[in-house]
């Protein structure tokens, strides 16, 4: 029988089972349990519950550990995906859904990447990172809740895009970036699920 460590560079944790390597136990988690009625609360449910899992694949972690790029060669960190998200629900939600001219929180056409090269182990910039990600959650559930239908239709350029593909949009890019954050996080403490 093989060693399923055998590759585990020394400094990093192995991984093990138990619920003390779990974010949460089952009976403490804030996320549905699904059973949703409507195609409106399913849609609002599950992007909910994907917002709040990015949330609990950084907590209790410092500005250094957020910042950490854990799977090189990768600039990806806990924190920059934060940043990235908040990027991503103010692009869609203020400029393409309602029409703002809202520009970018930290990316540039010089800088198109800023949102992960700029997430350095600073308590103020994890500070900032946090505030403009819930704040523009905060912007698009508003937005969500006031809109007519899930038909209401955003465009960008020559794309139009309607209320109810965004949210499915939006479910796919937490899920995708959960995804990374389950293995950014394993790689930091060795906490896993959820």
């Amino acid at each position: 029988m093989t060693d399923p460590h055998a590759d585990t560079p020394a400094d990093l944790p192995t991984r093990s089972f138990g619920w003390s390597d779990m974010f949460l136990k089952p009976e403490d988690d804030p996320r549905s349990d699904g059973g949703f009625d409507d195609e409106r609360s399913l849609l609002v449910g599950y992007l909910r519950d994907h917002r709040l899992t990015l949330e609990l694949k950084c907590a209790d972690l410092d500005a250094e550990a957020l910042a950490r790029r854990s799977v090189p060669p990768s600039t990806m960190s806990l924190l920059g995906l934060v940043r990235h998200m908040a990027e991503v629900e103010r692009g869609w939600f203020r400029r393409t859904m309602a029409g703002e001219d809202a520009p970018r929180i930290w990316c540039t056409e010089e800088e198109p990447d800023a949102d992960f090269d700029g997430a350095v182990a600073d308590p103020k910039v994890v500070e900032e990172a946090w505030a403009a990600w819930r704040a523009e959650v905060a912007y698009a559930e508003r937005f969500v809740d006031e809109a007519a239908d899930l038909g209401v239709k955003g465009h960008r350029g020559d794309l139009t895009i309607s209320l109810r593909e965004l949210l499915v949009h939006m479910i796919e890019e937490y899920a995708r970036h959960n995804g990374h954050a389950d293995l950014l996080r394993e790689r930091i403490d060795g906490r896993v699920g959820q």
